[in-house]
């Protein structure tokens, strides 16, 4: 919603604004490759979880929140503002994912890990999807159910805070009624030093890990396709088929319901054939929608592939995630999960980069947007060389 209301409504025109939207998802993806491992490898040594999670869900909440003041300039003289709380509120979220991912493995029986990743990741699309149904019927219809002044688009900034909120109050319950592990009685110093150590020895012998070397590495490649088509989806959508900021909105909720429905239905396949088996047919379902959406020319055409494209989300994500889940070593949980993200995220300024690049230079959103599809393929092909990981088999390989 806030990428096409920012090239829409923020920069100084769409394809200008389409190639500063990459640099920011860059510069966020920098920053949360460089942090992730290393804050994964410190909450390996000080014990506890919580506390890290609670603090990167702040920083989330609090800069996507801000984005209210973000208002239309025609001149682009609030892009700079935008952009910074772009990267904050990105930063901050896909931190607090770190410390959430690495408290699955303990809290799941481990022959249903990737169930309960799938059902996790489905209840998100569907917590998102409530949240897409109020913006759009509260705000962004006319009339809403909340009546808000249309000029300076306080309708649409509305969304913004709404969105803030609704992370806040569904964060509530994981931190109240779930366990996190007893601290190790460490200061931070300590355990920061201790922790650097411990990744730099990790990396040192990643041979010991080939498997998950692989596996990372294969992520690394299809998730900065995932991560870019996220990122530039509603752009792409408001720029080539000239939707407004209601119909990006309603194209969201039709995603967010096939992603969720296609995570709910393969956890089962996930925990049966396993989770390689359920990234590879994920990976290649998204191959096929992403090269037909950039051949559709008819809108309705558009939605209809968009739809099915969703189904093939949700399930390379949870599947990813319960991979890991099964081969990290216990010790060393939340450095992997550290790693799981520098994996997301290490090249996630390529993607980004390259569709604003491609974009500029072809003067067309559909051609840059072709470049996710090379991203998919390579990870698909990496992604053969793994072998299947079952409860907890081991990373070594």
């Amino acid at each position: 919603m806030f990428a096409a209301y920012f090239t829409r409504q923020v920069a100084a025109d769409e394809t200008a604004g389409t190639a500063q939207w990459g640099y920011a998802t860059a510069a966020a993806g920098a920053v949360i490759a460089l942090a992730g491992p290393v804050l994964g490898a410190i909450a390996d040594q000080g014990g506890r979880r919580k506390p890290w999670l609670a603090a990167f869900t702040g920083l989330g909440v609090a800069a996507t929140a801000a984005l209210w003041f973000v208002a239309p300039d025609p001149t682009g003289a609030g892009v700079a503002e935008a952009l910074v709380l772009v990267v904050l509120a990105t930063v901050g979220v896909e931190l607090a994912v770190v410390f959430y991912n690495a408290m699955l493995p303990e809290l799941a029986d481990p022959r249903h890990v990737g169930r309960w990743s799938g059902w996790g990741w489905g209840l998100g699309y569907a917590g998102g999807l409530a949240c897409l149904v109020v913006a759009l019927f509260g705000f962004i219809e006319e009339p809403g159910w909340f009546e808000l002044p249309r000029d300076e688009a306080a309708h649409v900034r509305a969304t913004f805070v709404l969105t803030a909120a609704w992370l806040a109050v569904f964060s509530l319950p994981l931190f109240l009624l779930t366990p996190d592990r007893p601290g190790a009685g460490r200061r931070l110093a300590s355990a920061a030093r201790d922790g650097l150590r411990q990744l730099v020895r990790s990396l040192a012998h990643i041979r010991d890990y080939a498997v998950i070397a692989r596996f990372l590495l294969a992520r690394m490649l299809f998730v900065d396709g995932l991560a870019t088509l996220f990122a530039f989806g509603g752009v792409y959508a408001a720029g080539t088929f000239d939707m407004d900021e209601r119909q990006v909105l309603m194209f969201g909720i039709a995603l967010n319901a096939t992603a969720g429905a296609g995570a709910f239905a393969f956890a089962w396949f996930d925990d049966r054939v396993g989770s390689r088996a359920t990234m590879l047919v994920s990976l290649a379902g998204l191959i096929v929608t992403s090269s037909a959406l950039l051949l559709v020319t008819d809108p309705a055409v558009f939605w209809g592939v968009g739809m099915l494209l969703g189904v093939f989300v949700g399930p390379a994500q949870a599947a990813s995630r319960s991979y890991l889940a099964r081969a990290a070593p216990a010790r060393l949980r939340t450095e992997m999960f550290g790693l799981f993200a520098l994996s997301g995220r290490a090249t996630a300024f390529l993607g980004p980069l390259l569709v604003g690049w491609v974009t500029w230079l072809a003067a067309s959103q559909r051609v840059g947007m072709a470049t996710i599809i090379v991203f998919f393929a390579a990870g698909a092909a990496l992604l053969l060389t793994v072998p299947e990981q079952r409860d907890g088999a081991g990373a070594a390989g």
